[in-house]
């Protein structure tokens, strides 16, 4: 899962592209990067790390330019080195940047037809690199640079590439392109800010970073949708790709975006409370004469369900973790060992709350099991005489191949294993989960009922189709030894 943004400005937009990123950093902590049109050339900066360690004073006064991309990344697939930060560049045709969200399930296939067909050279193992040199091989296969122009190569693109895909391109004379997959699986939201010298377009993973900027939220850039804004303000919107079953990630909501956003006209803090309420009632129908006295978050993520269980419920809501906010999100750390001894970096338990009750701790999700696992012996250890553990959604079985780094298969707890036997394995007195059609109706809610969602690391299926020997490669990729063995060879 990465973070992306670009601005099309009346004044320089470098500062501008910072603060959003920041606002963006959840969404991945291993590299950044800005690339801007400074005249007739693009400035790249770009590093491992935070959005406020990788660009200083000097970076910044070098990244001049009222049109701009950025982005921070967290890795899924391939190395984790500094070449993988973005955004990528290539100077033929025009000059063209790229950052993108999302992961392509036909790379290797692509990145063939790039070498063999399009004679073009791919340097790195990211898929975005790839999906840079068929958007510029298209591109270059026009006849003019206009916006009509960038929606037929938009147009080869989705014909070629296959998976979930946001994008924000910089072009050299244009200015600004953005665009989704068919599906829509990653998001992307379009603002607008009208300032004394013009109007101005920006586009962002989630509206957060549009909020924090004074941009006006106008909507999602729609599944198969390409959006131009010229240098000189001015907006284009094509759609690019055959209609499509729309399947916006659901995980966006249980997990990765921040609760203040807006996706899908979804708001994502209501969407938690939602999952909150619809687990309660599971728990009243499972067992309507329950024990539980006090009901307590995993912070943060959490919180928003876990008050609206207690409330459902009327057990009392506690803050029973202080968090560690200096500590990364444990999810998308790089190995498992890093995971393991950063639980208790992150998390202390507060004994009051614990000492001699019966709680049920709630989490947003369960996938690798080993920090649920270390969270309830600490929940134990704090004195707690009952531990229950309630998870706001299903079992995590598969992986998720369109941008998120759920590993292989064999490393996650509920892959081949009943709920009994993931309770055993995590030591809780009681598990319990949300169900599958729950999830979607309360992401969904009252003004989307029926809407579908990309489930698949829940449900296997997989809307875009998956080829043969996929997973396997996948494994290869994003197994936890793969990436060991990655680090020490690198």
């Amino acid at each position: 899962m990465c973070g992306i943004i670009g601005i099309v400005g009346t004044t320089e937009v470098a500062a501008s592209l910072y603060d959003g990123l920041a606002m963006l950093q959840h969404r991945g902590q291993d590299a950044a990067g800005i690339a801007t049109a400074d005249g007739g050339k693009i400035r790249v900066h770009k590093g491992n790390g935070l959005v406020k360690d990788v660009f200083d004073a000097g970076a910044m006064r070098l990244l001049g330019g009222r049109v701009g991309i950025g982005h921070c990344r967290y890795p899924t697939a391939g190395s984790e080195g500094s070449d993988e930060a973005q955004p990528f560049y290539v100077n033929s045709p025009y000059g063209i940047a790229l950052a993108h969200n999302g992961n392509l399930v036909n790379t290797e296939a692509l990145r063939r037809e790039v070498f063999e067909q399009d004679r073009r050279n791919v340097n790195t193992e990211s898929d975005s690199e790839v999906l840079l040199n068929v958007f510029a091989h298209e591109l270059q296969r026009q006849s003019a640079l206009t916006p009509e122009a960038v929606f037929k190569a938009v147009e080869g693109v989705n014909r070629r590439a296959k998976g979930g895909f946001a994008v924000v391109t910089l072009v050299l004379g244009l200015g600004l392109v953005a665009f989704r997959d068919p599906h829509g699986i990653r998001p992307l939201v379009l603002g607008k800010r009208d300032t004394p010298a013009g109007t101005e377009y920006a586009v962002a993973s989630e509206s957060v970073a549009l909020d924090v900027l004074g941009f006006a939220r106008v909507g999602d850039v729609k599944p198969g949708q390409c959006v131009v804004v010229t240098a000189r303000g001015e907006l284009h919107a094509q759609m690019c790709a055959p209609p499509q079953p729309s399947a916006p990630c659901i995980f966006e909501y249980v997990y990765f975006a921040r609760p203040d956003s807006m996706i899908e006209e979804i708001s994502v803090h209501k969407a938690r409370m939602r999952m909150g309420v619809t687990l309660a009632q599971k728990i009243l129908r499972e067992r309507p004469d329950h024990d539980i006295d006090t009901i307590i978050p995993i912070p943060d993520t959490s919180r928003d369900a876990a008050l609206e269980i207690a409330n459902t419920l009327g057990v009392k809501y506690r803050e029973g973790f202080i968090k560690n906010r200096y500590v990364g999100r444990t999810f998308i750390m790089p190995g498992q060992g890093e995971r393991v001894k950063s639980v208790r970096r992150k998390l202390n338990a507060i004994p009051l709350e614990f000492r001699n009750r019966v709680v049920l701790l709630v989490d947003d999700s369960i996938v690798r099991g080993t920090t649920s696992q270390q969270i309830v012996q600490m929940a134990r250890e704090a004195g707690a005489r009952k531990v229950y553990f309630a998870s706001a959604a299903p079992p995590v079985r598969y992986p998720n191949v369109y941008g998120i780094d759920m590993p292989s298969a064999t490393e996650l707890v509920a892959h081949g294993r009943t709920e009994k036997e993931i309770e055993k394995l995590l030591g809780c007195d009681w598990l319990i989960y949300q169900d599958l059609a729950d999830l979607e109706a309360a992401v969904a809610g009252p003004k989307f009922p029926g809407r579908k969602f990309d489930s698949s690391c829940f449900s296997g299926q997989y809307v875009t189709g998956i080829e043969p020997g996929y997973f396997e490669r996948l494994t290869q990729l994003r197994s936890d030894e793969a990436k060991k063995k990655r680090r020490v060879a690198g």
